[in-house]
């Protein structure tokens, strides 16, 4: 009981963790994207409004951009899974020595005698053997699936959140400090999209907050000289 119960809180946190890292994305995608904007039309012109209605449109378009794509994604990987389960389902009445070769190879791969990998086989295939095909052959735990829909809104909030600092920053700050404050807001809006997915996957975080706010630098200079040039 204890043990199930554990797997299910480990299924559940990578569940989360999953919707958070395309909340991560979704954010990173919103400040460099609606940065991008920003910088060429305001480089191009003084006018505050114009400059306002260009950046929300993007903010907007951008939002909506990411959560399809990560809905089209998810679901793509969900049905995947779900065809990959109903292949097994088919294959243990079809080839069920098949299927316990593939259990027993799994244990001698991790280092359990052949003699012994054949009676683990053989034990949970009689128990629950869906279930052990497809954690061994494909690492999917039966009846849970990444949810599209969770995937689809943390990226549309989180890419309007992210795309929401430098917008406010170009529209709000007095004309003598905005392109100031639309750096600093880039500068510290993608450290934090780069530390939090750092920690997320056990990466660097100096490595992942400098790389992060020289690509929002670098995305403010080549637009800027778009919106010159233009």
């Amino acid at each position: 009981m204890a043990m199930k119960v554990k797997k299910r809180q480990k299924q559940t946190m990578e569940e989360k963790l999953n919707t958070l890292r395309a909340g991560v994305l979704g954010s990173n995608d919103g400040i460099l994207t609606v940065v991008g904007v920003l910088v060429s039309v305001a480089a191009a012109t003084t006018d505050r409004f114009t400059i306002f209605i260009a950046g929300l449109s993007d903010l907007l378009a951008c939002a909506f951009s990411m959560a399809s794509g990560e809905y089209a994604s998810v679901s793509t990987q969900k049905d995947t899974e779900k065809a990959a389960v109903e292949k097994e389902e088919k294959l243990l009445k079809t080839d069920y020595d098949g299927e316990l070769a593939a259990v027993r190879d799994y244990y001698i791969d991790k280092g359990v005698t052949p003699e012994t990998s054949t009676k683990i086989a053989q034990d949970l295939l009689n128990k629950k053997p869906l279930e052990t095909v497809v954690r061994v052959k494909y690492d999917i735990e039966l009846g849970h699936y990444l949810n599209p829909w969770d995937a689809a809104f943390s990226s549309l909030f989180s890419a309007a959140a992210g795309g929401l600092f430098p917008l406010m920053a170009m529209t709000f700050a007095p004309e003598a400090y905005k392109w100031y404050a639309v750096i600093l807001a880039v500068a510290l809006t993608s450290a934090l999209t780069g530390y939090i997915s750092s920690k997320l996957g056990n990466g660097l975080v100096k490595v992942a907050v400098i790389r992060n706010i020289i690509i929002g630098l670098i995305t403010i200079t080549i637009h800027y000289g778009v919106g010159k040039l233009f």
